[in-house]
């Protein structure tokens, strides 16, 4: 096994200037906790702890314990899912690289990408068992983050024992899918084990799942018209997203998961200060299946989309193979007037493949073999250097100066082989294409925050980054004669921030304002899109995107818990989007990652969490508004209606949840909670307007059900049913319909 290259991250060290990867983002600074980077970071807006997750969410993955937080919609379409990116309060599904994903310090979101495939956070490395709490912030108001946080930081904490502990949980799901001519019952198993102890300043742990699952369908079939390919019987009638009429003739992508995490972490108490290293492993074995809903006369099933052709089921059968490893070395310490917080870390792709058939290599002869591509991601990963420290000059919270360094580097390393047999890797022949480059972030940063009253305390930052994207080659066989060599691009930016908090009793009232630069990802620079013989991206001009965010925050916090109302405004010049445009040096039209002039999102939050609002009762919710829209095109071609006032893709006018608990009695917990989304859009300019089909966006209203039972201190369990009302929606992708979970854990 190659173990990530532990030789990068001190090559980056040598090479780059280091920056703080856990610092504040709301402006008042904690000086509790038993870490460093707790002292030196600021509240967070939202904290989920193990207790909430457990009593509250049938979390078989580490995804679904946000699903009922404020503001956020992370598109997980089924369990086992490789590919959830989150949604924020102003960014849709396609803009996974506007939010940052931590667990214990190791970067999760994946900034190779800035969609809804590669570029999703790698949630997999981390399991509900072992998550101590979740911190997530809103917005790029912190100096110690870089743009990528415009939507917001996540920050998952996971714990490490005080004394001998074992623990064991045993889960299973059961989907029931009906879905056109797919009627099927998906189970999902899944085993969760840790172990750790502490002996002196030592302290150990381990921990390791399994999940097998089965998906409903990833992708529907369909061909255009009224009409059934030639020859062939079945098949449904109905409309795409912009109304055209379609025949649907099966489904695809009905996924097997088997995956694998292990985590390995050890912590050393040294006085004052503390090392820690963790090291994860990831795998998953996945193969993709189609079921035809179209036959001959004579009754044997059919695959065909067009003539003589069946590459519209070819697509959506497919085996995948990954192995990822990540590393964390992370040194922090303390004391009366200074905390310190230095960590590197490294995700790599050890092995990462995809095999597909080919277009040409017709169904069914094709599931046994035959010609086909494999796409190697081997290589691509990530690693970062991160150091921030906070100093109190008077040894208290009236003056704290907070600064730091950061460096980063993001390698894409995609190609995809021709091969004899798609199902043998060692068939793999000659290149057919290829996306490689990298980009590298150095950033400094400084923030002082000053109390001028008992009441209101100001804080000011700064963020200087220096951004260089190079090495970029691009190769098609059927378009590039031979390899295309990307120019190298530079840019640097200044991001001031400002803030003013006045507290006073219960209240807290705080105003943000902050400039925000998010550099292009590797990918949307050089990870190419073709049309006919001509490339239409990469699209090594794409400039960075610059967000100027404001929010009003106004929040009362008593003995029952919190409410909070927010306003909010961002421009976006230059947005980074994936839309329509012409494709350079030809007549063609294609959808790719451009610059839109610019973006603009306004909208309020309304945030409670109340313990004990009836004696025995807890009651959590949010509803939040946004009008995010494209306030100025002038790219072509142009396009009708004009992209101009329309609603941003997959960002709702409202996103609504609300979570009641009743602990009948202290064993036993009993939770119903709901989740709302109004209408959403694919395209910039909202032209698919139905949204309840394959590839369109739709409104959902999904009720989820929950009771835990805490038979003792040793022994618990729980059943609950996600989507009760079986809500049946379009993400683009079919969503899950009702399923049912119960797991028991046990633990010394």
């Amino acid at each position: 096994m190659k173990i990530a290259p532990c030789a990068s991250l001190i090559a980056l060290a040598m090479s780059c200037a280091a920056h703080a990867e856990d610092a504040p983002e709301h402006h008042e600074i904690v000086v509790t906790g038993t870490h460093a980077h707790d002292r030196i970071d600021l509240p967070p807006a939202l904290t989920v702890t193990a207790d909430t997750i457990g009593t509250r969410v049938n979390a078989v993955s580490t995804e679904d314990t946000l699903k009922y937080a404020p503001s956020l919609i992370i598109r997980k379409r089924h369990i086992g899912d490789n590919f959830a990116p989150i949604a924020t309060r102003t960014s849709g599904l396609g803009s996974s690289a506007r939010s940052l994903i931590y667990a214990d310090g190791v970067l999760l979101s994946a900034l190779v990408g800035n969609n809804n495939g590669n570029g999703s956070p790698r949630w997999t490395l981390v399991t509900p068992e072992e998550i101590e709490r979740i911190d997530v912030l809103y917005g790029p108001f912190s100096a110690a983050y870089s743009g990528n946080s415009i939507g917001a930081r996540v920050n998952i904490t996971t714990r490490m024992p005080e004394k001998l502990e074992a623990s064991a949980r045993a889960l299973v799901n059961l989907q029931e899918f009906s879905l056109y001519g797919t009627s099927r019952s998906l189970p999902t198993y899944q085993f969760a084990a840790s172990i750790g102890d502490r002996f002196g300043p030592l302290a150990l742990s381990a921990a390791f799942t399994r999940t097998d699952a089965l998906s409903q369908p990833v992708s529907i079939v369909t061909v255009s018209g009224t009409a059934n390919p030639g020859g062939t019987l079945g098949g449904y009638a109905d409309t795409n997203r912009t109304g055209a009429r379609i025949r649907v003739v099966g489904a695809g992508g009905l996924e097997h998961h088997l995956q694998d995490t292990a985590k390995f972490k050890a912590a050393y108490d040294l006085g004052p200060a503390r090392v820690t290293y963790l090291l994860g492993l990831w795998t998953d074995r996945t193969t993709g299946d189609v079921e035809t809903y179209l036959a001959t006369p004579a009754g044997a099933a059919s695959y065909l989309t067009a003539a003589n052709s069946t590459s519209g089921f070819n697509s959506s059968v497919y085996t995948r193979s990954a192995r990822h490893t990540a590393q964390a070395l992370t040194l922090e310490g303390s004391t009366h007037r200074f905390d310190w917080h230095l960590v590197g870390t490294s995700y790599h792709y050890d092995h990462d493949l995809q095999n597909t058939p080919a277009g040409a290599n017709p169904l069914p002869a094709a599931f046994a073999g035959g010609a086909g591509t494999i796409q190697r991601q081997d290589g691509t990963g990530w690693v970062t250097l991160d150091a921030k420290a906070a100093w109190r000059p008077q040894g208290n919270g009236s003056h704290v100066v907070s600064f730091g360094a950061h460096a980063d580097r993001v390698t894409l390393n995609a190609v995809t082989w021709n091969a004899t047999n798609w199902r043998d890797a060692a068939t793999q022949g000659a290149a057919a294409a290829w996306s490689r480059g990298k980009t590298r972030t150095v950033a400094l940063w400084a923030q002082d925050q000053l109390v001028l009253t008992p009441a209101l305390t100001l804080t000011l930052g700064a963020r200087q980054e220096w951004w260089r994207a190079w090495a970029g080659s691009n190769f098609t066989a059927s378009v590039l004669p031979s390899a295309l060599a990307q120019p190298e691009k530079r840019f640097s930016g200044l991001s001031p921030k400002a803030a003013l908090a006045w507290r006073q009793g219960p209240w807290l009232v705080r105003l943000s304002a902050a400039q925000a630069w998010r550099m292009p990802t590797v990918g949307e620079l050089y990870q190419q899109v073709t049309v006919g013989t001509q490339l239409a991206n990469p699209s090594p001009n794409l400039r960075p995107e610059r967000a100027r965010s404001a929010e009003l925050a106004v929040e009362h916090t008593d003995a029952h818990g919190t409410a909070r109302l927010s306003l909010f405004n961002e421009v976006v010049a230059g947005a980074l989007i994936s839309q329509l445009g012409n494709v350079p040096n030809s007549t063609l039209t294609a959808t790719f990652v451009q610059n839109v002039d610019r973006t603009r999102a306004r909208g309020v939050e309304l945030a409670l969490d109340r313990r004990d609002v009836l004696p025995g009762i807890d009651l959590s919710g949010s509803v939040t508004w946004a009008d995010a829209i494209t306030s100025a095109y002038t790219l072509l071609p142009a396009q009708t209606p004009s992209p101009v006032g329309k609603l941003l893709p997959s960002v709702p006018r409202w996103k609504a949840s609300a979570v009641i608990t009743w602990r009948a009695v202290q064993a036993v917990s009993l939770t119903a909670a709901a989740r709302y989304a109004s209408r959403m859009y694919g395209t910039l300019n909202n032209a698919d307007f139905n949204g309840n089909t394959f590839q369109g966006f739709d409104k959902y209203f999904v009720i989820d059900l929950r009771a835990q039972f805490r038979v003792t201190e040793q022994f618990e369990f729980a059943v609950g049913v996600d989507n009760v009302n079986n809500d049946r929606y379009f993400l683009f992708h079919p969503f899950p319909q009702r399923s049912v979970t119960a797991e028991v854990r046990m633990k010394l």
